[in-house]
């Protein structure tokens, strides 16, 4: 299994413990959490889950299992791989700060970290979408 696969899905391990923890506090507005915390933390949540666990699985899993572009680059650009790795998991943990924070204060500095974070997940797919692509083909 190549590095890169390793550390995408041993990193979405790691998102996945994460959101489960923000479940077992979204589940805890029950106990007096009170609205916006959960208005807060369901992005987190949801983010976590979908960006940082499940996704971030599904590009580890890819980026081994796909087809071969060719002998001599069989995956592709391995740099490219590993920015894409880096934008998104610093979007993805900058999202997890700033969505709550801009929630509290709407319109504050957090709001444009919070469109930061988004870019840098956007151009993190774009990179995996560039890596991946030429190996998805026919027989």
């Amino acid at each position: 299994m190549p590095t890169l696969s390793r550390y995408l899905i041993r990193t979405a391990f790691v998102y996945l413990g994460l959101s489960l923890l923000v479940g077992v506090l979204l589940a805890a507005r029950h106990l007096g959490l009170g609205f916006w915390a959960f208005v807060a933390l369901m992005p987190v949540y949801l983010h976590l889950f979908l960006l940082g666990w499940v996704t971030q699985l599904i590009f580890g899993v890819a980026y081994w299992m796909f087809p071969r572009r060719s002998s001599g680059s069989p995956r592709g650009s391995e740099e490219v791989g590993w920015a894409a790795y880096g934008l998104l998991n610093a979007g993805l943990l900058l999202r997890a700060l700033a969505e709550p924070m801009a929630s509290a204060r709407p319109g504050s500095a957090w709001s444009v970290v919070l469109v930061f974070s988004a870019l840098l997940g956007w151009i993190a797919a774009l990179g995996w979408v560039y890596l991946l692509w030429p190996r998805v083909r026919g027989k």
